[in-house]
């Protein structure tokens, strides 16, 4: 460990916040972006979070949407917010809570609790800008997902 966080935590970080800003740039929802990059280009990006990190983040992501063939959508949970929208890294720090959260409680690998996370309902929520969900406690949307329920 070196810094404030574990490497791997941060590379987490970094993989999330990437596949939010693909979802931006591409205004697709983040499952269809992670579903479209596949678990090998996923745990590509975590592997070498570091070297990626060091780059320009829209060089970065044109590569990976291009390699994906990842088309234009029409989820624009930007352009809907009514209020501050947070940035691709806030939204990358929630996943990468979620995330670890899963993986810990359910026993998976990273990657495996990544692509479960993004393929719940509760992505649906935190991609919502408009609700409070996004920046609520960490222990409250892992519960959630557990639950397979909002309380």
């Amino acid at each position: 460990m070196t810094g404030r966080e574990d490497r791997k935590e941060n590379d987490l970080f970094f993989t999330c916040s990437l596949i939010e800003y693909i979802g931006r740039k591409t205004k697709n929802r983040r499952a269809v972006v992670v579903n479209a990059l596949g678990k090998d280009a996923v745990a590509k990006i975590y592997d070498l979070a570091d070297v990626y990190h060091s780059d320009n983040i829209d060089r970065v992501s044109d590569d990976f949407i291009e390699a994906a063939q990842i088309a234009e959508g029409s989820f624009d949970n930007v352009k809907a917010a009514r209020y501050a929208v947070p940035s691709h890294w806030d939204i990358g720090k929630v996943y990468k809570r979620l995330i670890l959260g899963i993986a810990k409680e359910k026993n998976m690998e990273i990657i495996d609790a990544l692509f479960s996370a993004y393929n719940s309902f509760v992505s649906d929520k935190i991609e919502d800008f408009n609700s409070s969900f996004y920046y609520d406690a960490p222990q409250n949307i892992l519960n959630a997902y557990l639950d397979g329920r909002l309380e």
